[in-house]
């Protein structure tokens, strides 16, 4: 356990839960713009779906190894380096000519958004006692439960009295914010790492990116059945990691 300056332990939650926010907006606010996107890129707006499901599917296959990365880097490091990334693709996003760049730039968000994330919850788990930690997590938690309300609230807005490019560039002032109160309140916490599980690695995002897609695809009509194959795929390489982890001595999940 980390001991944390009394100005830490008042505003490292506010730090934490701007990014928790930051990241889980950005997942819903595409939603209500994505007609008005279609039009500006020229494209169909089925084709824009790819612009959510790109960012969702990034989550899943980058997510698993933040703890590691975490771990063996310093949670500041990482954690600073994912509001950098975050804001570098948000920034592509909104400077994106056509569809193909724009899911490209998601990607890019998306690896910020995988570290920011979990990182964020584990920097909370590393730094206050048990006794605090239920209150202090729950306050940085409300902002994820607020953000995909707001979201496709907001993007509505946006599309409708400024223009779709806002959308990600709103990110910027709140990257910097968490950016500049992070490298002052963040602690640099380590642990003792072995060699990444890279085989259990693959299985595992295999297995997320299956049941984001199999999510995804049995929520469009007509697309049901892929739904179901993907799931079931996705279970199959969840039990094969659940086999693997078995019989390795340092797994990227026990």
């Amino acid at each position: 356990m980390v001991t944390l300056t009394p100005t830490q332990d008042k505003y490292l939650p506010y730090v934490l839960a701007v990014a928790l926010f930051m990241q889980i907006l950005d997942a819903t606010i595409l939603n209500t713009s994505l007609p008005q996107m279609a039009q500006a890129l020229g494209e169909s707006p089925l084709k824009m779906q790819w612009a959510v499901i790109s960012y969702a599917l990034t989550l899943a296959i980058f997510i698993p190894i933040s703890g590691f990365l975490a771990d063996k880097y310093g949670t500041r490091r990482v954690f600073l380096y994912a509001i950098i990334i975050f804001c570098i693709g948000s920034l592509l996003c909104a400077a994106s000519p056509t569809l193909d760049f724009l899911i490209g730039s998601r990607i890019v968000q998306g690896i910020g958004g995988a570290m920011m994330t979990p990182v964020a919850r584990l920097i909370l788990v590393k730094s206050y006692p048990r006794n605090k930690l239920l209150t202090v997590m729950n306050f940085a938690v409300i902002p994820a439960l607020i953000a995909p309300l707001v979201g496709p609230v907001l993007g509505g807005y946006i599309v409708q009295y400024t223009s779709w490019h806002w959308i990600f560039l709103i990110n910027i002032p709140m990257g910097v914010f968490g950016f500049i109160m992070g490298k002052k309140l963040v602690p640099a916490l380590f642990e003792d790492t072995k060699r990444l599980d890279w085989t259990g690695f693959a299985l595992f995002a295999a297995a997320a990116c299956g049941f984001t897609l199999a999510v995804e695809f049995g929520s469009q009509t007509g697309r049901g059945f892929y739904g179901l194959l993907l799931g079931l795929g996705a279970s199959l390489l969840i039990g094969a990691y659940v086999w693997h982890a078995k019989r390795r001595a340092a797994p990227l999940f026990p």
